[in-house]
């Protein structure tokens, strides 16, 4: 008897009906394009003489018959490789490796371009994070820059970290008509535990601890290559790329030196081959990046407590698609969507854990059986049910071992990392929407203690992470405090992770006093315990409410009935007048590090839930 099909949850089946219905022009006209452009004959037969000569100059004569006499698929490479990135420096060898596997089928390959690729961790606290947001633009812009010479039958991206992935999809998505797969390069091995690093940080923060021991702690933490292990950006981008069926299946989290890595890679190729024009299934990424895909996307982050920058990014993504969502959807979602995943900061477990106690497979069978995804289209021919199944080298009778796919165990490899639909660590994920006199603010609860969704206390007013430190450090915030930095916003300064503020944060919350943040800047997903509402719109620069506040005022976080107001009269509220900065960013609006030369996307920015794009 067939096993009779999943019926999709009410709420999904609205929220991704509500999309359709408010994207339907947008995404009308962009298929449109997206299809007239897939019409066209082959770049090499389309092109003048001259444009097919200069395109393959440099290739051997072999290929250059291939691609012009053979019509054989030309496949672009779009690097996001340095070796600055930890997560990024396996890409090095991985051109000739995808050359070759591309000679054994019959094509051919060229790197289309590299795209920048900054690491945050680097940048953290210092004058260069404020390019950090406008990077993931410059990487799109990066990307069409590599795609123009419309030569190209397929992509392959390789990418990992915060905003190289959104950054590389947005682009990618700008070329609607390419098939295109990612490639990724998996996380470091487990190092210090970031339960363990973290005390350091706060050690350090109270004085207790010098340099020479947190700079041991954080290399003993970050010591090799790889994504960083803790569930942050780039690990929530493996997560929801797996979820949208743009990775071979299972590819997420193997690790970079991993025998399985290579094959995985191999069979990038050999996916990428199979949904060109000329391959089994046509399927270009803006056929597949559609609003069931979208969602789906959405649903595995708020299953997994992933990271709160991607409220921003894939408000982006789906832009480039033709498709609108807002916070509204995420919320209404993440009230019916369960946390299946504690990974740090949501739990003590990193993301080498994740996986072997069943990873992204496991969730996207629980999530897939509990009709709370869509069984959507993915690279590989089984669509998204593949990305169920988890890769495993297997000996036979061949001399070299092959791939192949295996159903994820029933239960959990370890319960208190991942848990069944059925029995989750929560009925609904962990991303909230706040509203109220302040605004619009997103916020992390998977984290945080229940008895601190709510949070009310008096306003302490600061304008940088800097002014926060000199008074933490001089004893003026020990006591309930929420403490709120503003015109950190997108047009402020470019929207800078603000994660000097965690450690201090804590310290504070673990010596008993009620705290919280409110910020128009970013935390991203290594928040921690301490709430914070964040991405808060309109941002002060724009004429957001926060800039009326005052040190004093009593502001009320309210987590469980979404809230974020400040307990001043509509009349006195009214009658405010909007704050001004008064840092050196107010006289020099980024001088220094480069940061000038983003002046005009800082003029041009959406507010953070529209995305933060520049490029409208």
């Amino acid at each position: 008897m067939a096993t009779p099909p999943v019926l999709l949850n009410p709420v999904l089946q609205r929220v991704t009906a509500r999309i359709r219905q408010r994207s339907a022009p947008l995404r009308a006209a962009y298929l449109a394009q997206t299809r007239l452009l897939a019409s066209r004959a082959r770049g090499s037969d389309r092109m003048g003489c001259a444009n097919v000569a200069h395109a393959f100059a440099a290739m051997p004569a072999s290929d250059k018959l291939r691609i012009v006499a053979e019509r054989a698929p030309h496949i672009a490479v779009v690097t996001a490789y340095n070796d600055m990135l930890s997560a990024h420096q396996p890409y090095e060898g991985y051109p000739a490796l995808i050359r070759a596997e591309a000679a054994r089928h019959g094509a051919t390959v060229q790197v289309a371009g590299g795209v920048p690729a900054m690491c945050d961790g680097v940048t953290q606290g210092q004058p260069g994070m404020e390019l950090s947001l406008f990077s993931r633009d410059t990487i799109a812009m990066g990307t069409a820059v590599a795609l123009s010479h419309d030569v190209f039958d397929g992509v392959l991206l390789l990418g990992i970290c915060d905003k190289i992935v959104p950054g590389l999809l947005i682009g990618a998505l700008h070329f609607g008509h390419l098939p295109c797969v990612f490639v990724p390069a998996g996380p470091m091995s487990s190092g210090l535990s970031n339960g363990d690093k973290a005390k350091v940080r706060e050690r350090y923060a109270q004085g207790e601890v010098g340099r020479e021991e947190l700079l041991k702690a954080e290399s003993a933490a970050y010591h090799g290559p790889g994504t960083c292990t803790f569930y942050g950006t780039a690990n929530s981008n493996q997560m929801l790329l797996e979820a949208m069926g743009l990775h071979v299946p299972g590819a997420a989290f193997v690790h970079p030196h991993d025998g399985l890595r290579e094959h995985l890679t191999r069979e990038a190729v050999r996916e990428l081959l199979g949904i060109v024009r000329s391959g089994p299934r046509f399927l270009p990424i803006g056929e597949l990046v559609d609003e069931a895909c979208i969602v789906n996307a959405m649903v595995a982050l708020l299953a997994t407590g992933g990271s709160t920058n991607h409220l921003i990014h894939w408000v982006a993504v789906a832009r480039a698609a033709g498709i609108l969502i807002d916070w509204d959807d995420f919320a209404e979602l993440s009230a019916v969507v369960p946390l299946l995943a504690r990974v740090y900061p949501n739990g003590s477990a990193d993301v080498n854990q994740f996986q072997a106690a069943g990873g992204p497979g496991f969730v996207i069978r629980e999530l897939l059986g509990a009709g709370l995804m869509h069984p959507a289209p993915a690279v590989h021919p089984d669509g998204l049910a593949a990305h169920a199944r988890v890769p495993e080298l297997a000996s036979g009778e061949e001399a070299a071992p092959r791939l192949r796919w295996s159903d994820v165990p029933d239960n959990s490899g370890d319960a208190t990392v991942v848990r069944t639909a059925a029995q989750p660590f929560s009925a609904t994920g962990g991303l909230r929407l706040l509203q109220g006199n302040l605004g619009r603010a997103v916020i992390k609860v998977s984290a945080v203690p229940e008895d601190r969704h709510v949070i009310e206390a008096p306003a302490r007013v600061f304008e940088s992470q800097d002014a926060f430190q000199q008074a933490f450090k001089a004893g003026e915030l020990h006591r309930d405090v929420v403490v709120v930095v503003r015109f950190q916003g997108p047009q402020a300064n470019g929207m800078p992770e603000l994660h000097k503020l965690t450690p201090p944060l804590a310290v504070l919350q673990n010596e008993g006093f009620r705290v919280a943040l409110v910020t128009d800047g970013r935390m991203s997903g290594a928040s921690g315990k301490v709430p914070a509402a964040i991405h808060l719109s309109p941002e002060a620069l724009a004429g957001g409410p926060l800039a009326r506040l005052c040190d004093g005022d009593i502001v009320r976080l309210d987590a469980v009935e979404g809230t974020l107001q400040v307990r001043v009269s509509e009349a006195e509220w009214a009658a405010r007048e909007q704050a001004g900065r008064s840092d050196a960013h107010a006289a020099d609006a980024g001088a220094g590090i480069g940061r000038e030369l983003f002046a005009g996307m800082r003029r041009n920015v959406r507010s953070a839930e529209e995305g933060a794009v520049s490029w409208l």
